[in-house]
């Protein structure tokens, strides 16, 4: 995850940490319609400058959206001022560190669930095709945005990192320390592990990156992929070192 992203989830969580502040946010998440502060102020039982001062507060952190409208609902001369008015944004209050991918993880298994009904294939199979389908759609979309100049293992890590997986590169080996489905994976680890290997193999293949190899090796507290260069794998077949070990 991002550096600047991570701050800014960490500023929309920590922004709910105040009591009367966090109040407000749900009143407003709860609410039918957009909420004014005298509304809020009279419902929580709030100052009316207090109101004022957290409602712009999650405005600025991006919690709330604002909109301006009349409240007596008329138009023209006579029909009143327009009311400065606060509505839930699209934005979600998470905060996971390692970063975690659990949406993604249930829109994959819940994709595959569908292909294997529709098409009477084993789960596995239908797992695998579902995370190969991804990683190709991850790798085209990188493949748009970087430059054919920059090394494979970079525009690889680059990818990888944008959904949590923390690559570390070494000796023309991309490590990943992080495994953005980590319960599961610790759970059912032939299935995860083998999703992860089809979509990370999938993504270099868009890549264009034929010089990669992509190996499943499981390691405690990493991620159960490897990724390699032609030139690491060649060294190491020269040391006698396996690949699979």
């Amino acid at each position: 995850m991002p550096e600047d992203e991570i701050e800014s989830r960490l500023s929309r969580a920590g922004a709910l940490v105040e009591p009367a502040r966090r109040a407000l946010y749900l009143y407003v998440l709860g609410a039918e319609d957009a909420v004014g502060r005298d509304e809020a102020a009279e419902s929580l039982g709030l100052p009316h400058h207090t109101v004022k001062f957290h409602l712009d507060r999650l405005v600025k952190e991006g919690l709330l959206d604002v909109e301006y409208r009349r409240l007596t609902g008329r138009t023209g001369p006579g029909a009143g001022r327009t009311a400065k008015l606060y509505r839930p944004s699209a934005a979600q209050v998470a905060v996971s560190l390692p970063e975690r991918r659990y949406d993604m993880l249930g829109s994959l298994l819940a994709r595959a669930v569908d292909a294997a009904v529709r098409g009477d294939a084993p789960i596995e199979q239908a797992v695998r095709e579902v995370a190969e389908a991804e990683g190709h759609r991850i790798g085209a979309e990188a493949a748009t945005e970087a430059s054919a100049e920059v090394p494979c293992l970079v525009r690889v890590s680059e990818a990888l990192a944008d959904y949590g997986f923390e690559p570390e590169t070494e000796d023309d080996t991309v490590s990943l320390t992080n495994c953005p489905f980590h319960k599961l994976s610790a759970e059912h680890t032939e299935l995860v592990c083998g999703m992860n290997l089809s979509l990370i193999s999938a993504l270099v293949a868009a890549l264009e990156c034929q010089d990669l190899d992509v190996e499943l090796k499981p390691t405690p507290g990493r991620c159960c992929v490897l990724i390699h260069s032609d030139a690491s794998v060649g060294r190491r077949e020269e040391t006698g070192e396996s690949l699979d070990q």
